[in-house]
Parts: structure tokens; sequence; C-alpha cells
């Protein structure tokens, strides 16, 4: 299947928030530097990120590929982690640590809701049951 521009785009993004997702893993386990180090380290924390990593690794493998399940997968992705940095806003995270990805989160979710980036997965027609 051929790739639409914005398939390639939104692979790129997704790529994107994979290289972030790995840097605040290094930053949890105390390998990073900015606001967010901590000498010990969190492992918990490290361990969610470094899953998250590799799950928009995998997306973006799936987005480059142009399979239609990817459309779907990414826009529940993008959904919980506006919540999620929504959630870390409120509570006591800085706004430092979200602020770049609850932005490109928010630019994937506009732009997979577009009709051209629907029908490029094929989700612009009526889904049978």
């Amino acid at each position: 299947m051929k790739r639409p521009f914005g398939v390639t785009v939104l692979a790129f993004l997704s790529g994107l928030m994979a290289v972030l997702a790995v840097v605040a893993c290094l930053r949890f386990l105390g390998l990073g530097f900015g606001p967010g180090f901590k000498l010990g380290g969190a492992l918990w924390y490290a361990f969610m990120w470094g899953l998250l990593a590799w799950v928009y690794i995998w997306l973006t493998q799936m987005l480059w590929h142009v399979q239609p399940q990817a459309w779907i997968f990414l826009a529940v992705i993008t959904v919980f982690n506006l919540v999620m940095g929504l959630l870390a806003e409120i509570g006591n995270g800085g706004y430092y640590d979200t602020q770049a990805a609850f932005i490109l989160n928010a630019l994937i979710l506009i732009y997979i809701m577009l009709p051209g980036t629907k029908r490029a997965f094929g989700m612009d027609k009526p889904q049978a049951m």
C-alpha cells in the first residue's frame, strides 16, 4: 500500500514520542539531566517509560506500514497520554516534564481526526460488526 505523506508525518511524530519516552526513562534511572534529575532514580517510573517507548516504536512500525489498526491504537494511546499528562499537571508534577509530550499528543490527536488521515487508513467508511 502506498503511504500518504500524512501517515509519514504521523510515523515521524510517533518516533519522536518514542525518543521523548526514552529520555524520560533515562532521567528516572538517574542517567539524565535537567530539572527532573534524580540521583537515586525511580525504577518503577523508568520501567513504565521504557515500556511506553517500546509501544511507540512498535506503533511507528505499524504506521510506517499503514496498518489500519495503527490509527485506532494511536488514537487510544494519544488520549491516554493526554489524560495522564493532565493528571500529572494537576498533581505535583511540573509542567516542564509534560509540556512537550502534551503538545505533541494534542497535535497528533487533532491530525488523526482529519478526514484525509482517516481516509488513508480506511476509517472513513462505516465498519461492519
